[in-house]
């Protein structure tokens, strides 16, 4: 009888040691666009840094551009050099180059896709990837069904035994519920949902992890963390860039379609979603449908949301256009830039509590966070002595761009009176921990390649999004137009009227 030797030094009970991709490969669609040069090549060289990929792994680039394996192998490098998180090393980037490809051809070119084939077999051989590949579609929405047609149409999708085939799909998923449904039932016909990863990158960011570990790793939370103690919850995504470049993309999208329906209503689930039975991932991805299915945007649409579009101003020492003065927007477009909404999650836990969600692009500064705002004390001794500044009790989770969390409640200021002011309790990820986060794009290329979904929204969690802010995007159709607001500012004076109404206010991070 044999017996398979074991490592005494590895036991299963230590959860130190990271676990690594086994032999596979992936293919970028779009290989050329910015997305992939900028956050998917790095992000496959720091895995690579850090020990994470098998060391036959292979990349192949697809895409109209002429080049040979060489241009493409260069390409990768220029990416990596520029904005790699992790340090530079040529021996890492060596094992790395051998396993770069590129295929030449368009989306509808059958030849193209048959020498695809070609070159991931080849793979298969020389570098061993095992026949496990994930196909990664930087590409625009209209041109996921023909790409998905094709890898039918080749036997990419269709792995053989002891193989995996994964797609990963970059948002927006969908334009409305019934394009999202219709996105799903084509990709679904084609690739299992176990084999679909529907992209959302702002859940591989730690601080949007830590939200989970925050609430259930600690029992001082649970029992304040519902409507007897929470007063609302406001979610913000806040950027200071202008949108100048990207009209192709954005007009007729909008802040709500390309923020709101993934971003921050997945930031909604996390903050607002029960305790799961355990992390892994049906468990996680049950409980956050669950609140979405009981999440209703509240009206009357007038009053409950906002939304704007930029105009010229001053922002950081410069002047900046307005977004109809941007290249490639119509001068009469009615695309929002701004997006505010106030959302109802109908549980026991959370009846009554509002959930106010904004986002915009030209706003203060660029800023993510998560405000949990607490009710007030219901006997203050102190009104005659406390400060202008004493506002409510509020943790606040900081996505982006200084990761980690802050407490403010209220405190004594020294001398002879009992004067009360708010201060704040900070945790820093960057002063915290020695290790630096890795990039939102290292976790979820890494969890694709695993195999592990917990991060990625199923189609119910997309198609459930889309059924909150559909009557919303509705009522907008048909009531005018966008508020203007000034560059620089923090939105439409429509967003604040939104809150005054009901005695609160917007924060300023």
């Amino acid at each position: 009888m044999t017996r398979t030797w074991q490592n005494p030094l590895r036991d299963e009970r230590d959860k130190r040691l990271p676990t690594i991709a086994g032999p596979c490969g992936l293919v970028i669609f779009g290989v050329t666009g910015d997305l992939s040069r900028k956050k998917l090549m790095p992000a496959i060289y720091d895995l690579a840094n850090r020990g994470l990929l098998p060391p036959g792994f292979s990349l192949v680039g697809f895409a109209r551009r002429d080049w040979a394996d060489e241009d493409f192998g260069q390409v990768v490098h220029d990416a990596v050099k520029e904005h790699a998180r992790t340090p530079f090393r040529q021996e890492v980037w060596d094992r790395l180059a051998e396993g770069c490809r590129f295929v030449q051809g368009s989306f509808d070119d059958d030849e193209a896709f048959d020498n695809l084939v070609k070159t991931v077999r080849d793979l298969d051989q020389v570098r061993g990837t095992a026949g496990n590949h994930a196909f990664y579609l930087s590409i625009p929405p209209a041109a996921f069904s023909k790409v998905i047609q094709q890898l039918a149409r080749t036997g990419l999708a269709e792995p053989t035994d002891h193989e995996w085939r994964r797609v990963v799909i970059e948002k927006p998923f969908g334009h409305d519920l019934t394009s999202a449904k219709q996105l799903n039932k084509m990709v679904n016909e084609i690739f299992p949902e176990e084999s679909v990863f529907r992209i959302d990158h702002y859940l591989g960011k730690e601080t949007v992890q830590n939200i989970l570990a925050l609430r259930f790793a600690n029992q001082l939370f649970e029992p304040i963390w519902n409507g007897n103690y929470v007063d609302h919850v406001q979610i913000t995504m806040a950027e200071d860039i202008g949108l100048g470049g990207r009209a192709g993309y954005y007009d007729g999208i909008g802040a709500a379609r390309d923020v709101i329906q993934n971003h921050l209503l997945q930031l909604l689930a996390l903050v607002a979603m029960e305790e799961p039975v355990s992390f892994a991932p049906q468990a996680v991805r049950a409980e956050k449908a669950k609140i979405l299915a009981a999440t209703s945007p509240v009206g009357p649409f007038s009053e409950t949301t906002a939304r704007g579009q930029y105009t010229g101003g001053w922002q950081g020492g410069q002047k900046v256009p307005g977004l109809l003065q941007e290249g490639g927007f119509a001068k009469d477009s009615i695309t929002e830039t701004f997006a505010a909404i106030e959302l109802a999650v109908e549980t026991r836990r959370w009846a009554g509590v509002p959930f106010y969600l904004r986002t915009g692009k030209r706003l203060g500064r660029r800023v993510t966070e998560i405000a949990v705002v607490f009710k007030r004390a219901p006997h203050l001794p102190f009104d005659a002595t406390s400060t202008e500044e004493l506002g409510q009790n509020a943790l606040v989770f900081r996505v982006q761009p200084d990761e980690g969390v802050t407490m403010r409640f209220g405190s004594k200021v020294p001398g002879s009176t009992m004067e009360v002011r708010d201060v704040n309790m900070d945790f820093s990820y960057g002063h915290s921990f020695t290790e630096s986060s890795p990039e939102a794009y290292e976790r979820l290329i890494l969890d694709v390649l695993l195999g592990e979904p917990s991060l990625f929204p199923k189609n119910d969690e997309v198609e459930l999004s889309w059924q909150i802010l559909d009557p919303i995007l509705k009522a907008w159709r048909s009531s005018g137009k966008p508020e203007p607001y000034q560059a620089g500012t923090w939105g439409p004076g429509s967003a604040d009227k939104m809150l005054t109404r009901a005695g609160r206010h917007w924060r300023r991070p």
